[in-house]
């Protein structure tokens, strides 16, 4: 199964191990899944990470690790130039098409792209975990 994580989830799950964002995460590691990210995606990530409320969080050397992390052990694979307009965030378009363009799920906890689901491969972090324990 190839999965994107949303930067939501990939930031989530580096502030609690122990929640369904946090699993994901050891579940990617463990060879569960591949992980599908974009340059795109690392860039909003380390953008994120660099947040001075997350800083107080994540040191600036874990945020640099679990980029380079995601990286070198992730797919990466090339953002659309150009992706079609589909969602109430314009700046989510890139989710929609990488994951799309990828023939990935996207596993998010934006309710905006939460609504875009039916007829999308794209679910809540619970509903992965869940199809990944049974």
């Amino acid at each position: 199964m190839r999965v994107v994580l949303d930067v939501k989830v990939l930031v989530s799950g580096l502030l609690s191990r122990g929640g369904a964002p946090g699993r994901l995460i050891t579940l990617w590691l463990e060879g569960a899944f591949e992980l599908i990210v974009s340059e795109m995606l690392l860039a909003e990530l380390a953008r994120t990470l660099a947040h001075p409320k997350l800083k107080e969080r994540i040191s600036d050397h874990d945020g640099v690790e679990f980029v380079e992390l995601l990286r070198s052990a992730a797919s990466v694979v090339p953002d659309e130039p150009n992706p079609p307009s589909v969602c109430a965030d314009p700046g989510d378009d890139y989710l929609i098409a990488l994951a799309s363009g990828s023939s990935s799920v996207l596993i998010t906890g934006d309710l905006h792209l939460l609504a875009l689901a039916p007829g999308r491969p794209i679910h809540a972090p619970a509903d992965l975990v869940a199809m990944l324990v049974r």
